[in-house]
């Protein structure tokens, strides 16, 4: 078998180490191709959250902290930062020579415009603390005052939505600014076409020095998967960006080819709408998490990359119960004994939503149907077009649905905030879900320091969500990655998104 997993060191190595690589020269005018399933429809990094297009805003915006590949935070475009003793002031001084794509020098000013830009924005990744003041105390140092005490700011703030763009958006419009944007990412908007692919050139000004090695990366939409696959064999792509687990051997193993494989913060889960009738009852959401076996699930479709989830937060995280959560399942009989203690005893139709042309989701959805046949639930599959899963979802319009969540940022309210606040942006990830007690939980989770209280909150958390599934957790996903034999330097990154900056290739 060939390499599946990048040595962590390594990885850190490539793509945190400053210093240029004398390799960079050989690769002067390199292309890399990047096969992905979904265009990139936005670059405004305040309003987008879904994958297709948060990976390439965080090829052009960069925030003042960055997690590495364990989920260590530490300063990125800020040379250092100092926290006061009461948790309240959190001052960032920046790097020296910062520039953006443009030239133009990297100021506290554009800092301050940037988080407070997003203060009033909002969106679906908001900065959750209460900010009572942003400064810009000279020129390279800025200081941001909270009200009270937030445990994960500082890990919030290595999100891609708190990346910095110029003060006043350079003196464009702001629609004009995003059509081609400005960052001090190590990528720039050459070509873009928001139903294809989109094409990043070098960013000449990028403050680590010889990076990235390549000049051209193209996102490059394949939206089958046998097709992406295809396309990296014959050599017209240098690597597709979510491998199917089924492809995952025939890669690592094939001529030409081998495999990255990063496990991380992401969840594939079961989704039910509270709002329809049927699965605003507890009953039939706990009888059909009994019903289903997902230990057989992911193992089944994930072929040993995938690890069986028993709650909603990732191993991988800080606070994850999933070894000693009392998790529902697979139990036949307490699932009838659940479905009648519900108001359809009988069973009922009801259908689930899945986005087409993915073939893991479509043997999800199988398998669940079978489960809910079991105890006389008949599931219908509705696999539609992606633009349209997606409008449906967060038009509550539809009844179950099967979707992934992944952890933005390495600490647990990345999670909680997401699928726990009915009040937030998703509104409990599209299911209106609402319980008190958990909210307060969450909230009560913000402000607890690290520690033992801050575990326990969580841990109680996340058995409210274990006994009432507002959505069921399948298994921990890992993001596969097929790669040309040849290509180095590709770094995976815990949230899923690629770091290309040491990416050389033959």
């Amino acid at each position: 078998m060939k390499r599946r997993i990048i040595s962590i060191v390594a990885a850190i190595a490539m793509a945190f180490s400053l210093a240029p690589a004398a390799c960079a020269a050989s690769d002067e005018g390199a292309t890399f191709i990047y096969a992905r399933a979904d265009s990139v429809t936005s670059l405004n990094l305040h309003t987008e959250i879904t994958e297709n297009n948060a990976f390439a805003i965080d090829k052009i915006f960069e925030p003042l902290v960055r997690f590495d590949t364990e989920g260590v935070v530490d300063d990125y475009l800020a040379a250092s930062h100092t926290i006061s003793e009461d948790g309240l002031v959190y001052t960032f001084v920046l790097r020296d020579g910062l520039k953006f794509s443009d030239g133009a020098d990297v100021t506290a000013e554009d800092v301050k415009f940037s988080l407070e830009r997003h203060i009033e924005t909002g969106g679906p990744l908001p900065l959750e603390a209460d900010i009572a003041s942003i400064e810009a105390l000279d020129e390279k140092t800025v200081a941001i005052t909270l009200n009270e005490a937030y445990t994960p700011f500082f890990s919030e703030l290595a999100n891609f939505s708190n990346g910095i763009l110029p003060k006043d958006f350079g003196g464009r419009s702001e629609e004009e600014f995003f059509r081609n944007p400005v960052g001090t990412g190590p990528f720039v908007v050459s070509e873009w076409d928001p139903a294809g692919d989109l094409t990043f050139v070098k960013n000449e000004y990028y403050w680590q020095e010889g990076r990235p090695f390549i000049d051209r990366l193209v996102y490059r939409v394949v939206d089958n998967d046998n097709q992406a696959v295809n396309q990296l064999r014959a050599g017209e792509v240098d690597a597709v960006e979510s491998l199917t687990y089924a492809s995952a051997a025939e890669i690592d193993s094939g001529a030409g080819t081998f495999l990255v494989a990063q496990s991380g913060w992401e969840i594939e889960e079961l989704f039910f709408n509270t709002l329809d009738e049927h699965f605003a009852d507890v009953h039939v959401r706990r009888a059909l998490a009994l019903a289903l076996d997902r230990a057989a699930l992911a193992q089944a479709l994930t072929f040993g990359y995938g690890e069986v989830a028993n709650t909603v937060l990732p191993a991988s995280l800080r606070y994850s119960t999933t070894d000693t959560v009392n998790a529902l399942g697979p139990d036949l009989k307490a699932a009838k004994a659940e479905l009648a203690q519900s108001a359809f005893p009988d069973g009922f139709d009801t259908s689930i939503s899945i986005a087409s042309g993915n073939n893991v989701r479509m043997q999800e959805a199988q398998i669940v149907a079978a489960a809910g046949q079991s105890i006389g639930i008949n599931i219908a599959i509705n696999a539609q077009e992606i633009a349209a899963f997606r409008q449906d979802f967060r038009n509550l319009n539809y009844a179950i649905m099967i979707n992934s969540a992944i952890a933005d940022f390495p600490d647990a309210d990345s999670i909680f905030a997401f699928q726990v606040d009915p009040e937030g942006f998703s509104r409990c990830y599209w299911t209106s879900y609402r319980n008190d007690e958990a909210v307060a939980l969450l909230k009560a989770g913000r402000v607890a320091p690290d520690g033992d209280g801050r575990a326990s909150i969580y841990a109680n958390l996340q058995q409210i969500l274990a006994d009432e599934v507002p959505f069921i957790p399948l298994y921990y996903a890992s993001r596969l990655a097929g790669v040309r034999e040849g290509v180095e330097g590709l770094v995976i990154l815990p949230n899923g998104s690629a770091d290309f900056t040491a990416v050389t290739k033959p």
